[in-house]
């Protein structure tokens, strides 16, 4: 697994003075949120290609654009005509950043109070997107979020369906699903299978009232609900079931990190960066045994038939 650093974290800093942090903080790579100072689907191209520099120049990839377009369930025709347009002008520039996914919103409401039709028009653009991006060898990632029509890995896989592209794949952010109240750990990675394409990492917690730094209020099924946004190992999201069936399924794609807590920006980053660290350490070498014994039992002969175990392949901010 690789580690990016979140843009949106360091928005208070212009996109060079980030991708400069994000090095000097030994980052693999930069998500970079699709939001100015840092980009938009309106950026000019020579600066597109500046940042692009940059990002050789500090030894950086870019895995992903996090993009806040879309929001087709619940837009007008003309504004999702308008939010199309928004994604073919940051797929243009994902060509030039040589960046091979992008994220869009599909839209809400909350999973549990959307309507059928609330799907069926998010699937419709989503399509469009889908068939275009492979169009460019690109991919779509779709965020579960809470207050989305993805909140769960169930309502994940029915939008999925509805959409058909298999270059449609999916952002396991358990901070966001800590807040849906719905499973973030074994089941749902497994659950999402090789529709998971890509990882967000944030810690939260449930607070009585929401008002200081770092907190909010979000409706859930359980209501208007109000919580504070950690660091890892702070909060109530416990990311170590996940890391172990992230190196038990031999995920090797990007966690990026999307700390929003009220610290500094370079010192949650670095905190985050260490316990993530520390938990891909600690899950691989636990999962080891395991993928070795299951290696094992698949290839030695038996006098039966053959087993069929296998090990399958597979962060509003």
């Amino acid at each position: 697994m690789k580690i990016a650093a979140f843009s949106g974290a360091l928005m208070e800093y212009s996109i060079q003075e980030a991708m400069k942090i994000t090095a000097n903080l030994g980052f693999d790579g930069i998500e970079i949120a699709c939001r100015e100072p840092h980009l938009s689907p309106q950026t000019s191209l020579p600066r597109v290609k500046e940042i692009r520099r940059l990002a050789d120049e500090h030894v950086l990839d870019i895995p992903a654009l996090g993009g806040y377009m879309g929001r087709f369930s619940e837009s007008s025709d003309s504004e999702c005509a308008a939010a199309y347009d928004e994604f073919l002008g940051l797929l243009e520039r994902a060509d030039y950043l040589e960046t091979d996914m992008i994220r869009i919103f599909p839209g809400g409401p909350n999973a549990f109070l959307a309507a059928d039709y609330h799907y069926e028009k998010a699937a419709h653009w989503l399509k469009k997107c889908g068939a275009e991006a492979r169009r460019h060898e690109k991919k779509i990632l779709l965020e579960i979020h809470n207050v989305s029509l993805i909140e769960t890995v169930e309502s994940s896989m029915r939008l999925l369906e509805m959409i058909g592209e298999d270059n449609v794949g999916l952002i396991h952010d358990a901070g966001n699903m800590y807040i849906s109240d719905t499973d973030f750990g074994r089941a749902s990675v497994t659950g999402l299978g090789s529709r998971l394409l890509h990882v967000h990492v944030k810690d939260e917690k449930r607070i009585p009232e929401a008002g200081g730094p770092g907190t909010f209020r979000n409706v859930t099924r359980h209501g208007e609900e109000h919580f504070l946004q950690c660091r890892l190992g702070e909060g109530e999201v416990d990311h170590r079931e996940l890391f172990e069936a992230l190196a038990e399924t031999g995920y090797g794609g990007w966690v990026t990190l999307e700390c929003f807590a009220p610290y500094p920006p370079v010192e949650q980053l670095a905190h985050d960066r260490d316990a993530v660290r520390q938990l891909i350490r600690e899950t691989a070498s636990a999962s080891a045994p395991a993928i070795a014994s299951t290696t094992v039992s698949t290839t030695a002969p038996t006098s039966a038939s053959p087993s069929s175990s296998s090990v399958s392949a597979s962060g509003e901010n």
